[in-house]
């Protein structure tokens, strides 16, 4: 039997998926695909995801040595059949995902970062768009994450020159949500989660959908969508309950209904 490419923890609410691939910086292989995809389908009842890594790198993208040859490599039929289900459980999940980026993470493994609803990384951690420096294009999403998170002139750039982006420069170009010190990136992560995990689940959950969904859509629609979501969250018990704890001057206990 194989041996798993992650671990999977779940403690308050919280469910933390690890890729664990150390002595190949956590390289995706087709197996560790198909385990991170059975692993959010089993945290439906998870208040938060948080995707990190162990070891050294959070993930170095694409392995290479994971087919017979070069030759024999069909890159649309992964990306289609094993990437979009993966990009697409972390963009759907009904919950916040973090992205907890505790080193290096290059090519596929710097957007299935980017796809996820929070970045947070270590400072010593860097973001590599790798993907020229063996000829092919940015891919796992990177056409798309990249010019809506920093523009098209930065996304052009990481693309081309295939640069280390530092997590500080990451941060400050609004690529990720932020870069903390590596001492207290452990800490910052749990609180953050935690936070998370506490709050109002449904609107978590509308708020997704709605800031996912202006991107397909014009200003009416977005409007429109808004207005649907904000009706449903305005008639949950969540919404009463943070309206009483705000007048009662203590802290909301969502439920998520």
């Amino acid at each position: 039997m194989t041996d798993t490419t992650i671990r999977v923890t779940a403690e308050d609410g919280v469910t933390t998926i690890a890729m664990n691939r150390p002595e190949v910086m956590n390289a995706l292989s087709s197996q560790m695909r198909r385990e991170l995809i059975a692993a959010f389908d089993a945290a439906r009842d998870a208040r938060v995801i948080v995707l990190t890594a162990t070891g050294r790198a959070f993930c170095s993208g694409q392995d290479l040595q994971d087919a017979q040859s070069i030759e024999a490599v069909d890159f649309e039929r992964i990306l289609n059949e094993e990437y979009v289900p993966l990009l697409t459980r972390i963009t759907e999940a009904p919950m916040p995902v973090i992205a907890a980026v505790n080193g290096a993470a290059a090519g596929a493994g710097a957007n299935l970062a980017l796809a996820c609803d929070v970045v947070i990384a270590t400072e010593s951690a860097a973001f590599i768009q790798a993907f020229t420096r063996i000829g092919l294009i940015p891919d796992a999403g990177g056409t798309h994450w990249l010019p809506r998170q920093v523009g098209l002139a930065r996304a052009m750039g990481a693309a081309l020159f295939a640069d280390r982006i530092p997590a500080r420069q990451a941060a400050d170009w609004g690529m990720i949500w932020e870069a903390v010190p590596d001492a207290e990136f452990a800490a910052v992560v749990a609180a953050r989660a935690r936070h998370l995990a506490n709050g109002p689940t449904l609107a978590y959950r509308a708020l997704k959908r709605a800031l996912r969904g202006s991107f397909d859509t014009d200003l009416a629609g977005a409007l429109a969508l808004e207005a649907r979501l904000q009706g449903e969250c305005g008639r949950s018990a969540d919404f009463r309950e943070g309206v009483m704890a705000f007048l009662e001057k203590r802290s909301p206990r969502f439920t998520g209904s």
